[in-house]
């Protein structure tokens, strides 16, 4: 089985255990966290993959650095993981659980591309009027270049909207110089 396929099992499960505590974000939140954490910090990650340390140990770490930070559940599913030898998927089933939910909750992230800096309103506006496009709710992420002269280029998901200047130009560049 693929490894993005293992991630998003995972992530569904722990996706489960956390709508049966009732608090999908705020998990989501903790395996971001627990994430980051492995991401940022060598030492961590090398203790977790270590195979000299035992499952037993990793577990005991494990209780006794989350126990009071994290529901009872959340640490077990933690556990499970180091029983599996998953623990190293901990930022995939981190991506992957962020993705799950915001499908439960009907959201998308669309990537932006504007030609200049807009403020909060206009991308608010834009923003508007992609959720009533897509119907989801969409999260914008803004990237700014100005090669694309104006208007705007809209990425989600395997789709793209491209609204820019620069394409609108090429069309009719290619209008105007076709044989007739």
């Amino acid at each position: 089985m693929r490894e993005s396929s293992v991630a998003r099992n995972y992530a569904s499960t722990l996706l489960s255990l956390a709508q049966t505590a009732g608090d999908p974000t705020g998990w989501g939140t903790m395996i971001a966290d627990v994430s980051a954490a492995v991401l940022r910090e060598p030492t961590l990650r090398e203790f977790l993959a270590s195979p000299r340390i035992t499952v037993e140990q990793k577990h005991t770490v494990l209780t006794r650095a989350c126990q009071d930070r994290y529901p009872r559940v959340f640490v077990r599913f933690l556990q499970v993981l180091v029983t599996h030898r998953r623990q190293t998927m901990i930022p995939a089933i981190a991506a992957e659980y962020r993705t799950l939910l915001d499908e439960v909750e009907g959201r998308v992230h669309a990537e932006l591309t504007l030609a200049r800096p807009v403020d909060e309103a206009e991308t608010r506006a834009i923003t508007d009027q992609l959720t009533r496009a897509i119907g989801k709710a969409v999260v914008p992420h803004v990237t700014i270049d100005p090669a694309i002269l104006g208007g705007v280029i809209v990425r989600y998901g395997d789709t793209v909207m491209d609204g820019s200047v620069r394409r609108r130009l090429q069309l009719l560049r290619t209008r105007l110089t076709a044989p007739r």
